[in-house]
C-alpha cells in the first residue's frame, strides 16, 4: 500500500515536467490532498496490522490460524480503510471551509495539506491545531503498536536456543522493518526538519523523499524475500563479477 502513496500526485507532477506547466486547479488539488492523506494514513495502519501479524507468527506460532482468521484480518483492512478516510474527509471538508489569498503559489510539488493551509486568509488556527493532533495520535498510536509487537518478538526470540532458529525468525520480519523504518524515519525527517530548514528547495526534496521515492522502494524490498527473485538476483551478480 505504500506504494499508493506516491501513485496520486506522481503523474501530475511528471506532466509538469513534460508541459513545462505548474498549474493544477482548485478541484484537483483538494483531490490530490484528500488521497495522499488516505494513503499516508493507511499506511500507518497497515504497518501497525502487519506487526501485530509477526508478533502472533513467531509469539503464538500454533495459534497463528485461529487468532488471524479470514474474519480478523478482513475487520483489521476494513478499520484501516474507514480511518483513513474519515480522516482525511474531516480535514479535506475543512479546507473547503477557508479563503484563499490572491497568491495562490504552493512551495512544493504537490498540495501538501500544510502548505495549502500556508495560503490561507482567514484563520486557520483549528486546521493546523487539527492537523498536527491528528497527525500526531495516527502516528503515536501505530508507533506503540509496532513497538509492542516488536518488543515482545525479540523477547520471544531471544528464548530461542538455537542460532538458525534465531536467524529465521529474525528474517521474516526483516523486510517489514525495512518499511518500517524508511516509512517513519523519512516521515518525521520530512517534518521535523520543515521547521528548522527555511529553504522551500530542500523542504520539497526532502518530501520528494518521503512521498516518491520510499513508496517505489516498498515493492522492492518485499520482493527481496520472493526465493526466486534472490536465486535470479545472485546469478546477475555473479555474472557480472564472472565478466569483470
Amino acid at each position: 500500500c505504500g506504494s499508493l502513496c506516491g501513485l496520486y500526485h506522481s503523474p501530475k507532477m511528471l506532466m509538469n515536467i513534460l508541459t513545462q506547466s505548474k498549474v493544477i486547479t482548485y478541484a484537483d488539488c483538494l483531490a490530490q490532498m484528500y488521497f495522499f492523506l488516505v494513503f499516508a494514513g493507511l499506511d500507518n495502519f497497515l504497518l501497525m496490522a502487519m506487526a501485530y501479524d509477526r508478533f502472533v507468527a513467531i509469539c503464538h506460532p500454533l495459534h497463528y490460524t485461529v487468532i488471524m482468521s479470514p474474519r480478523l484480518c478482513v475487520l483489521l483492512l476494513l478499520l484501516s480503510w474507514i480511518l483513513s478516510l474519515l480522516n482525511s474527509l474531516l480535514h479535506s471538508l475543512m479546507v473547503t471551509q477557508l479563503s484563499f489569498c490572491t497568491d495562490h503559489t504552493i512551495q512544493h510539488f504537490f498540495c501538501d495539506l500544510p502548505q495549502v493551509l500556508k495560503l490561507s486568509c482567514s484563520d486557520n488556527l483549528v486546521n493546523n491545531v487539527l492537523a498536527y493532533m491528528l497527525a500526531g495520535l495516527i502516528g503515536i498510536v501505530s508507533i506503540t503498536g509496532i513497538f509492542f509487537s516488536y518488543s515482545q518478538i525479540c523477547s520471544s526470540i531471544l528464548k530461542v536456543p538455537s542460532a538458525g532458529g534465531k536467524y529465521k525468525a529474525f528474517s521474516t520480519c526483516g523486510s517489514h522493518l525495512s518499511v518500517v523504518s524508511l516509512f517513519y524515519g523519512t516521515g518525521l525527517g520530512v517534518y521535523f526538519s520543515s521547521s528548522v530548514i527555511h529553504s522551500s528547495w530542500k523542504s520539497t526534496v526532502a518530501s520528494a523523499m518521503y512521498a516518491v521515492v520510499t513508496p517505489m522502494l516498498n515493492p522492492f524490498i518485499y520482493a527481496l524475500r520472493n526465493k526466486d527473485i534472490k536465486d535470479a538476483l545472485r546469478k546477475v551478480i555473479s555474472r557480472k563479477t564472472s565478466f569483470q
